[in-house]
This record gives structure tokens, C-alpha cells and sequence, in this order.
């Protein structure tokens, strides 16, 4: 949910009539600044309990939207499911020649893109996922009674900075509750402040409207300051992966087995019968007219280049050559070619040459398997040569190598988990181009983001594996974000009177950074199968827990125009700049960027000591006594006064944190305040700290 993250973070399970009215997010609005939605997809579907198929302006929320019209979304796509929908195409036809038959001018989503995303954050539970014929299970979204506002701003043929600016404009203008973000600018403005790029203060702007805004933190992890979400006022969501895999075997006729990746049926007989195994090399026409290059002989791109006498019936060995490692060739060359000649199955094999692949299970329509790993490579080849006969000039005269292709469409539920994804970017935060740390911690948590199930549009313009298709398998923060904006909804539902801040404050001090074992989650490193255990710059404050954060105890609340402050407060800001961008004021700005009063903190250059302050609100029903402890960077010591508290519900105390340098260090250390209640409520608190000089 999407076929298993409700289960996974313990959400309550939901009727399939959309779930439970009293918890899954009913009156709550959520806006998709997006490729638009797929109108037509029982994700998104109307039922009985919706009556209004026109223009929603929802009686429980301050929300006003407005249905447009387009090439494949009548008036009727708003059901009251679809509150609104919208789209923005002015930046996209100043920039390009836009295609009719593919940049639709209206909300419809000609990729799969913003419909996946809207569907993982509030689509429809109970809704059957069958893809190829195969039922994979039910979906459903973190908050399948929300309400979702779509603004289209992303095409096909290109996306724009003005387009979704002016989207994010109009959805605060709607007045969402929550707004995803799963498209943004990859890079910072050259010259400029992160902060203070146009993109920033327009978020900041969201903020202030009363809107959650929540970004994806980008796919260009593993390397440090990869994140592409920089201010303290949205919250930046990192990826993990579930406990579910689908794991696929090649069966070879001496008995050896290989695991791999691929999510498609078996050969005929179920692994049991075995077929001619045969190289794409050796099955290539010796006198064809047609390039002599890697994905006509190696890759199995052009059928035209195969011998249908030979591969008709058998299991073809492609492998990932130049093609692949150029980004030019793709699986579904492979599979057309798979279709057109008839083979009973495929085989996508590393190449030496260029070291193992990353590979993520798709759905394939006929039988196939990846294997990613150049040592799992090498033993099908040395059983393949052993088993082929051929001539003095090169040529087979007997295929005996023998194989078969397993079920890979089963999940299994067995891994250590979480794992912080490798596409997943990781901090430090950066405060201008040229990359320098920021004191905010980035990501702010961990969602789900490895292999998710959700909606799709069958056109999959982007996407030609997906096409026909309305569900996809999908990886990347952009899917870890609608996790947190549904979640999110569930929480605003059950605190209709929290504000962003604090929405963001429960989320992140209720998060955890300890996977199913009990260790500290792990982040996916350069290599495959690499792992490193996980700092604040990889899971800021840990995994998302729902069902904790609805309960935090304590909330960190920002005092009035503190953000303002902190920008202020930024080193070589122009401050004319700040009161410009912002319409606020210079004239308190904060002592240091750290004092923000953020549920983190994170210094960036510590020299001797420093006092921070932090200022907590009792959001529970009841007095509670909280007692401080401290694990402290190495080379920091951490002092918290006071040391324990006792605070009446919507009381206030403030918490006064001083850092010492006990030992220089040339890199970040990390350790973490928790404040533990007599009620059970237990509030963490990361520290992020670069020691340079204990004077």
C-alpha cells in the first residue's frame, strides 16, 4: 500500500471505501505542484460520501480551488476527490516548441509522475493493483480520505521555474493545507544565498500562508551536500527502502542458482523445465547489414540483427554494454526484441568492463532477469562456454547450456531495514554556490522512497517500460515526499489547530534512526551492497513514526519572524536583499543562525563555547516532567539547563544549550539531546557539530 508502507509504519489499516473518516484525513486539502494527475484512475475516483463534480470550496478547510478544463480532463475529472486542478503552461511555451499530442494543455498527466506521487499521499484505499495481469495487492494512500488540488507545471518536453512558481503561487492562494513538492530546481542559483534563491522564498511565502510544504530532498546521493531542499521553513524527506523485496532466480542446467532482479513470471514449467541458453553474440547474422556496435550484437536492441532460427524458444543472454552505460539503450528495446522473435525468456548480464549495474525491479511481460553483479555474470558465462561448442573460427554448432527463469512477481518480507537509499542526497546543508555548510539540518527525516507501488498515467511518455500500464513501481525522494505530506494530513486532522512548525517539530522528534534490528539504520554507500551506519546528514532526525508524532509531548515552535531573522542573521547576506525578498525586517536579527529554534541543532564551525536557547510547548493534555540527557559529539561537551522541567499543557520553557569544544576535529560529529516525560512521551533532539578550536 501503495501496497505495503501503511502496514510497514504501522498506519491503521483503512476500509475500502476510503478509509476511516476519523483518521485518514478527512477535511484536509493537499496540493500537487506536478505533471498533473490521471483523472480517470480509481485512485482517484469519486463514491457515494462526495456529492459536489464541480468547483469545491470545502466547508471544512479555508480552501477555494477551481476546476480547468483540457484535452483529456472534462469537467467532471474534479469529483470531489480532485477538489481542483489547474495548470500552468506559460514558462513551458516560452521556452519550447510544446507537442499536442503530448504536452497537454490542461491538468492530465501525460508521464505517471505527479499521479504516482498524489496517489502515495492520498489515493483511494482498497484499490486493486494488477499490472500484466498479475494482482501485486491493494493500494492505498498515507491519507486516503484527503483531498487533492493539483497544479500542473511539468511537461513532457520541458518544466519551468516560472510554471511551477506560479503553481505554488495559486495553491497558496487556494489555500491547501499541505503542498508536495516533488519537483524542483536540481542545483543553486549561482551567486546567491540557497535561502534566498527565488525558489526558497517562495516556500517561505507558503510557510507564512499557513501551508506545510514538503520537498523531496533529491536523487543525487550518495555524496555529501547533494540535497537539493536547503530552508529551515520546508521540511526535506530522504529515502529508505521497506522490509518487502522481490527477489527472481536463473536456474542453470548444472544446478547452480543466481539471483537477481526482475519482476516477471516464469519460463514455462516454472523454473523446473529448462531451455537452450543462448549468447545474443552468438545468435547474430555474420553477413547482416546493419552497424557493428554493442546494441545491435551485444545488448539485443534490434531484433533485426538476431538469427530468429536461433533464439526463437530459448533464453538470450543480453548484456549491459556501452549502450546501456551511455544511457541510450533501455529494457524495453530489449523486450520488444524479446516479443518479436520469440524468446522464452531474457537474461541482462554486468559486463566486466563496466562493473556491476544498478538494477530495480520493472514489470516485465515476458519472462527476464537482471543480474546486476559482474561476479554472478561470470559464472553464467563460464557455464555458457563450457556447455557451447563451437568452431575454430568462432562459430556455435551446439547450444547444451541449459536454463530457467523463476517467479519474481512474490514479495518477501525478510531484509534489515530500513536502509537510506543510494539516490537519496545526504547533507550537510549548503548556504550558497559554492557549497559551504549551513547550520540547518538537512534532510529533515526518512520516508519510504525504494520501490513504491502507486497510480500511473498509461501514456507514460517518459517512461515507455510503464506504457498501458496504470500502476508503477517506482524509487526516488519524490516518492518519499507525499509519505510525509499524507502523514502530515493525518496529524493536521487530529490537531486541526497545529502549525506547520509544529507539524514538522512532532514528525522530527518522534522519528526514529534504529531499523528492525535495533541498530542504527544503515545509508547505502557508492558501491552495491555497501553500507555505512547513518548520521543526521543522511536521516536528519530518523524514519518517520505516525503514530508518535500525532502524540509528540513537546513541540519546538519558531518565534514570530524568526525566519526573517535567521536570514539576517546568514554571514555576507545583503540584509536590503532579505527585506526585499520577504517584506520583513533586519532590525533583530539572530546572534547566530544556530539559535533558530529548529528541533536540531547544527553548528557548522564551533570555536571554544556557545549558548543556544530552545524553546519547547507542552502539546499534550496533561502536565508532564521531562529529564534531560545528553549523548555529546565526540570532541563537544553539551551542556542542557535545565536539567528537568515540569510543564502544564500549552506552557512554554526554554532550554539553554552550551556547546564547549573539548577537542578540535576536522570533520562533523553527532550525537543528540533526549528529553524523556513521565508520561512516556519521548522528545530527540540531533546535534550536528564541527568542533574547530576548543579557543
Amino acid at each position: 500500500m501503495t501496497t505495503y508502507t501503511p502496514k510497514f509504519l504501522n498506519l491503521a489499516q483503512t476500509d475500502e471505501k476510503g478509509g476511516d473518516k476519523k483518521n485518514a484525513g478527512e477535511g484536509i486539502v493537499i496540493g500537487f505542484v506536478d505533471s498533473g494527475i490521471n483523472p480517470f484512475h480509481p485512485s482517484f475516483a469519486n463514491d457515494d460520501l462526495f456529492i459536489n463534480t464541480s468547483l469545491v470550496c470545502s466547508n471544512s478547510s479555508r480552501f477555494c480551488g477551481g476546476c480547468e478544463t483540457g484535452p483529456r480532463f472534462p469537467a467532471s475529472s474534479c469529483n470531489g476527490k480532485i477538489v481542483s486542478a489547474r495548470f500552468f503552461a506559460a514558462g513551458a511555451q516560452a521556452a519550447a516548441h510544446l507537442n499536442s499530442s503530448l504536452d497537454f494543455l490542461s491538468p492530465f498527466d501525460a508521464v505517471g509522475h505527479g499521479s504516482h506521487v498524489a496517489s502515495t499521499a492520498a489515493g483511494n484505499s482498497g484499490v486493486p493493483v494488477v499490472v500484466n495481469g498479475y494482482f501485486y495487492g491493494t493500494a492505498s494512500g498515507m491519507a486516503p480520505r484527503a483531498r487533492i488540488a493539483v497544479y500542473k507545471a511539468i511537461y513532457p518536453t520541458v518544466g519551468t521555474l516560472t510554471d511551477v512558481l506560479a503553481a505554488i503561487d495559486q495553491a497558496v492562494k487556494d489555500g491547501v493545507d499541505i503542498l508536495n513538492l516533488s519537483v524542483e530546481p536540481d542545483e543553486p542559483g549561482e551567486d546567491t544565498i540557497t535561502f534566498l534563491d527565488v525558489f526558497e522564498i517562495f516556500t517561505l511565502l507558503a510557510r507564512r500562508a499557513g501551508v506545510f510544504v514538503v520537498q523531496a530532498a533529491g536523487n543525487k546521493g550518495p555524496g555529501p551536500s547533494s540535497v537539493v531542499s536547503y530552508s529551515p521553513w520546508s521540511v526535506g524527506v530522504a529515502a529508505c527502502s521497506t522490509d518487502r523485496s522481490y527477489p527472481a532466480t536463473l536456474f542453470l542446467g548444472n544446478g547452480q542458482n543466481i539471483s537477481g532482479v526482475g519482476l516477471s513470471g516464469p519460463t514455462f514449467g516454472n523454473g523446473i523445465l529448462k531451455y537452450k541458453l543462448v549468447l545474443a553474440k552468438d545468435a547474430v547474422y555474420i553477413n547482416g547489414s546493419f552497424p557493428r556496435t554493442p546494441p545491435y550484437i551485444e545488448e539485443c536492441q534490434f531484433p533485426e540483427a538476431l538469427d530468429p532460427t536461433i533464439v526463437i524458444g530459448s533464453i538470450v543472454i543480453c548484456n549491459f554494454s556501452a549502450g546501456f552505460y551511455n544511457q541510450t539503450s533501455t529494457l524495453t528495446s530489449i523486450i520488444n526484441t524479446a516479443k518479436h522473435l520469440g524468446f522464452m525468456g531474457f537474461i541482462l548480464v554486468a559486463n566486466p568492463s563496466y562493473g556491476d549495474f544498478v538494477a530495480e525491479p520493472v514489470p516485465f511481460p515476458v519472462p527476464g532477469i537482471m543480474i546486476p553483479k559482474t561476479a554472478d555474470a561470470k559464472i553464467i558465462s563460464k557455464y555458457y562456454e563450457e556447455q557451447t561448442k563451437k568452431t575454430a573460427q568462432g562459430c556455435v554448432v551446439k547450444y547444451r547450456g541449459r536454463a530457467s527463469i523463476g517467479e519474481g512477481r512474490i514479495a518477501f518480507f525478510d531484509r534489515q531495514v530500513p536502509a537510506i537509499s543510494r539516490f537519496s542526497s545526504r547533507g550537510p546543508d549548503i548556504i550558497d554556490s559554492l557549497r559551504k555548510p549551513a547550520d540547518v539540518l538537512k534532510p529533515d527525516f526518512v520516508a519510504p522512497g525504494h520501490q513504491i507501488w502507486a497510480a500511473w498515467s498509461p501514456l507514460s511518455v517518459s517512461e515507455p517500460i510503464f506504457e498501458g500500464h496504470d500502476f508503477a513501481l517506482t524509487s526516488g525522494t519524490s516518492m518519499a515526499a507525499p509519505h510525509i505530506a499524507g502523514i502530515a494530513a493525518l496529524i493536521k486532522q487530529h490537531n486541526p489547530s497545529w502549525t506547520p512548525p509544529m507539524i514538522a517539530s512532532a514528525i522530527s522528534t518522534t522519528a526514529t534512526k534504529y531499523d528492525n534490528s535495533r541498530e542504527v539504520i544503515l545509508s547505502e554507500g557508492y558501491d552495491l551492497g555497501s553500507f555505512y551506519p547513518s548520521t543526521p546528514f543522511d536521516i536528519g532526525g530518523g524514519l518517520v513514526n505516525p503514530a508518535r508524532a500525532v502524540d509528540p509531548g513537546l513541540t519546538f515552535i519558531p518565534r514570530g519572524g524568526e525566519y526573517v531573522a535567521f536570514l539576517c542573521s546568514l554571514p555576507n547576506v545583503n540584509k536590503t536583499e532579505v527585506e526585499a525578498a520577504t517584506g520583513g525586517s533586519c532590525n533583530h536579527p539572530l546572534a547566530h543562525p544556530a539559535d533558530l529554534n529548529l528541533p536540531s541543532v547544527t553548528i557548522t564551525s564551533l570555536v571554544g563555547s556557545k549558548i543556544l536557547r530552545r524553546t519547547v510547548m507542552n502539546v499534550g493534555s496533561k502536565q508532564e516532567t521531562y529529564l534531560c540527557a545528553v549523548l555529546p559529539p565526540n570532541g563537544v561537551k553539551v551542556d542542557v539547563s535545565p536539567t528537568w522541567f515540569t510543564v502544564a499543557p500549552t506552557e512554554t520553557r526554554d532550554l539553554d544549550i552550551k556547546l564547549s569544544v573539548t577537542q578540535a576535529k576536522k570533520d562533523f560529529s553527532f550525537g543528540e539531546i533526549v528529553l524523556t516525560g513521565s508520561l512516556d512521551h519521548i522528545v530527540r533532539m540531533p546535534l550536528s557539530v564541527l568542533p574547530v578550536s576548543v579557543s
